[in-house]
């Protein structure tokens, strides 16, 4: 893995276990509703991770943005599925998602890198 992608993971996973190490109900609340939303159901969690992906986008959080491209990778959604889930996110974001796009791209640019 890439420097950037390893930086991205190490941090959320330390501040994580800070976070959670306070335990703050409602914050370990939250967290365990986020981590259940993810699961398999009704929608498999590939479709999951792309919704998030493209809220995450309109909402125009970066580290939320990782996450999900990174859980994309791993849930092997390919390049064309990940622009097509950037050109919803454009169009339900507007114009000022493409920086966040540039972002996502380079971000899964680092994670393919491997693959080739």
């Amino acid at each position: 893995m890439s420097e950037l992608v390893n930086e991205f993971n190490e941090y959320r996973t330390k501040m994580n276990e800070v976070i959670l190490s306070k335990q703050n109900k409602v914050i370990g609340r939250l967290f365990n509703l986020d981590t259940n939303t993810y699961m398999e159901g009704a929608l498999d969690v590939k479709t999951k991770e792309m919704l998030g992906l493209v809220a995450s986008m309109v909402l125009r959080c970066d580290d939320c943005i990782k996450y999900h491209v990174g859980k994309c990778y791993e849930l092997n959604v390919t390049t064309d599925e990940l622009y097509e889930i950037f050109s919803v996110a454009n169009i339900v974001g507007g114009t000022i998602v493409i920086p966040h796009t540039r972002r996502a791209a380079e971000y899964w640019e680092e994670l393919i890198k491997g693959d080739n």
